[in-house]
């Protein structure tokens, strides 16, 4: 087995006091010395810095290449403006999700971040298309918070301007960096790719600014489980389809009807019928959170359902959970029982996300 990696900011880190992880194959922190519930306080109340370097970047270039791509994804490229992001997903050819990832019209090429544990995948996904598939070398921070646009503005002024999911090239302190409106936790805010040369010098300087703190990825999971976005791996994988995650958002419309990607047969049956299971929140009643793998079961005892991620909600103020039910147990309200060591705990079904999101639209 090969030695996890490390991202240019991973001294940095450990200076900085944070606790580091195997993660996807790279070395990162789960928390500093503040811990998770103080980092992720951080982050409501003002902002939160977190390397998320190990994410995969890529240049897709080469003729027709937002066409070429809608191979892959039920998502519209073709009508994606310059500077702009969205958010979609590669399916299978049983309508299951490969990975998700954000798309960014970057002018003549479309810029994609995928997940880190997908990346090879993904990747080599890419490569049966007829286009330049470039590997991109660089270091990705996410600034997230009420306080984010006060501070990435203060070193790129340009970068106020940007609202959710706009995306441009920008000067960074004499470099030019790729600087997006978009992120993770819920919270207005940043993700910016930068040289691996400069990453250090970059985030120390972000870090001077009094409002702004390192977290780490305990705190990205707390946040992002509340703000109701799905985790690759836990809420989403290979066997779920974007219709019973709730995803059809993301699908826009004309390729919703017209198909030609793949799976289409059953994300279009489930469209028109319903799915079997739906993407639901889930509150546990008491103060103990409820995990993944906690089976979920109706009143009347049969098990309807599993939870895909929980844990403790600090913004929420009690535990919060997500999973799958049957869909005729989805309607938020309806109260199920949470098999935990063989006993019932009872639990409420309710609509996500936990926390109100928090962009700028």
């Amino acid at each position: 087995m090969s030695e996890p990696r490390k991202t240019p900011l991973y001294d940095l880190h450990v200076e900085l006091g944070g606790k580091m992880v195997d993660f996807a194959g790279w070395m990162m922190p789960v928390n500093y010395a503040a811990g998770v519930a103080a980092e992720h306080k951080q982050c409501r109340e003002k902002a939160a810095l977190f390397d998320v370097s190990h994410m995969g970047q890529v240049g897709l270039h080469g003729e027709n290449v937002a066409e070429k791509l809608e191979s892959l994804c039920p998502s519209s490229f073709t009508t994606l403006p310059t500077g702009k992001a969205r958010y979609t997903f590669f399916t299978n050819p049983d309508g299951g999700i490969m990975d998700d990832l954000i798309v960014s019209a970057a002018g003549d090429y479309l810029f994609l971040v995928v997940n880190a544990s997908m990346r090879e995948q993904d990747v080599a996904h890419l490569r049966g298309l007829d286009l330049e598939v470039l590997e991109i070398d660089r270091s990705l921070i996410a600034i997230q918070g009420p306080s984010a646009e006060a501070i990435v503005a203060e070193q790129a002024p340009a970068a106020a301007g940007l609202k959710f999911m706009e995306t441009a090239l920008l000067d960074l302190m004499g470099h030019e960096c790729r600087i997006s409106r978009l992120g993770y936790t819920g919270e207005d805010g940043y993700e910016i790719s930068l040289p691996n040369e400069h990453a250090v010098e970059i985030t120390r300087k972000f870090l001077e600014h009094p409002d702004l703190e390192p977290a780490g990825l305990g705190a990205r999971d707390s946040l992002r489980l509340e703000a109701g976005l799905c985790l690759y791996g836990n809420d989403i994988d290979n066997e779920t389809s974007p219709v019973e995650a709730n995803l059809v958002w993301a699908m826009q419309k004309a390729r919703r009807e017209g198909g030609g990607f793949p799976g289409a047969e059953r994300i279009q049956r489930e469209l028109g019928e319903g799915p079997s299971r739906r993407l639901v929140g889930i509150k546990p009643e008491g103060r103990a959170p409820a995990r993944r793998g906690v089976e979920v079961a109706a009143a009347d005892g049969n098990i309807i359902g599993r939870i895909t991620s929980g844990g403790f909600g600090p913004t929420f103020g009690g535990p919060v959970s997500m999973g799958y039910v049957a869909a005729e147990h989805a309607v938020p309200g309806t109260e199920v029982n949470l098999i935990i060591r063989g006993k019932a705990r009872p639990a409420t079904i309710i609509k996500l996300p936990f926390v109100a999101q928090n962009y700028k639209r």
